[in-house]
């Protein structure tokens, strides 16, 4: 089962408000936003979903790897690898066959350059918070 920890928990809030913002652009882009209603649900869902099936066993919630530079990889590639579990979980949502490669392409790569901006803002905050904690001794 996935727990958060103190520690883990902003992080966490930060990849949902991320995936929050990559689904709602989508539709915005779309020009849908407006009357996608509740089908937003059938794509922030298998989003997040998949995001925290792969992410947890990628380490993107691991303390000691999320506040580190040379880690930036994982929440990268974790979101790359988890565009085709998303797609999965969002037809059996839709009851559909099949998901168009081009939709999980942008997906995937939208999401993980948005992922890795966000995560690469925390590191930087997170960087300076540890510099100060040792200035100030």
């Amino acid at each position: 089962m996935f727990k958060l920890t103190k520690i883990q928990f902003p992080i966490f809030a930060g990849d949902v408000v991320v995936l929050t913002l990559v689904t709602l652009a989508g539709f915005a882009t779309h020009n849908t936003l407006g009357t996608a209603g509740t089908r937003i649900l059938t794509t922030f869902i298998p989003l997040l979903l998949a995001w925290l099936l792969i992410g947890s066993h990628v380490g993107v919630f691991d303390p000691e790897k999320t506040a580190a530079p040379r880690d930036l990889w994982r929440p990268f590639w974790a979101m790359i690898l988890a565009a085709p579990l998303f797609g999965l979980i969002r037809a059996w949502m839709l009851g559909v066959d099949s998901i168009s490669a081009t939709f999980l392409v942008v997906m995937g790569g939208i999401g993980s350059l948005s992922i890795f901006a966000w995560r690469a803002v925390y590191v930087f905050l997170t960087a300076r918070r540890q510099a100060r904690v040792k200035e100030n001794g």
